[in-house]
């Protein structure tokens, strides 16, 4: 019996995984998270399976698990370990109110624009078209994380509503032009599509009532009604 006793193997702690598991050299989270990055990328979130990802990491499918938990999960932090919108938060709200739309404008297809950080992205908006969980990923990090935060410090009034309208604006344009290539907007100079959104995220995110049209913005004046116009002098 103590022959026995002493070949039996020893009990694992719960929660660890096995020692097999962690014995891939260090980093093995952080290739993990870039072997998430490539799949989702190249397959979207549906047809990656967490054993592709640890495959193309080098690690057993239950490290992936023990780091991460669930696919939604692991999902998530492949997209924001390449795209952190709170990055760019100080920089667009940093000189207040004035000139926002056209600093929000700037950062977001700055970083549409950027080959590193669209490619998750491209993958995070192709998955939430047909999959909840990437839908929900891309309303955290839009949504949530960026624009309501954007919002809650101008201090205007309606900061949810604002920022949906301007996720809205934002999402939809980036669909069309990076993910379904419409013409021309796919072809559109970044610099012109920044300054033909910026007055409608401006309007969206400070004007009394965001969701008036044709009402004049910070930084973008319309011309009023006491205005001589070309035909009206």
């Amino acid at each position: 019996m103590a022959d026995d006793e002493t070949t039996r193997e020893p009990r694992r702690r719960r929660g660890r995984p096995p020692k097999a598991l962690t014995a891939t050299g260090p980093g093995a989270r952080e290739r993990i998270l870039e072997a998430a990055r490539t799949a989702f990328a190249a397959h979207g979130y549906d047809r990656t399976p967490v054993r592709a990802v640890a495959q193309l990491a080098g690690v057993d499918a239950s490290l992936v698990h023990h780091y991460f938990g669930t696919k939604d999960a692991l999902f998530a932090a492949a997209v924001e370990a390449h795209f952190a919108p709170t990055d760019g938060l100080a920089d667009v709200i940093g000189a207040g109110a004035e000139g926002v739309g056209e600093r929000l404008a700037t950062y977001f297809f700055g970083v549409w624009e950027n080959p590193v950080t669209r490619a998750p992205l491209l993958a995070l908006v192709r998955s939430a078209l047909t999959h909840e969980a990437a839908a929900g990923v891309l309303r955290s990090l839009v949504l949530s994380r960026l624009l309501e935060r954007i919002s809650q410090r101008l201090d205007v009034p309606d900061p949810r509503l604002r920022a949906e309208l301007a996720a809205s604006h934002l999402v939809g344009i980036a669909l069309l032009r990076y993910v379904l290539g419409v013409e021309p907007l796919a072809s559109e100079p970044a610099p012109r599509l920044v300054a033909a959104v910026a007055p409608t995220l401006q309007r969206y995110l400070t004007d009394p009532d965001p969701g008036a049209t044709g009402a004049p913005t910070p930084g973008h004046p319309h011309p009023s009604a006491e205005d001589p116009t070309p035909g009206h002098a």
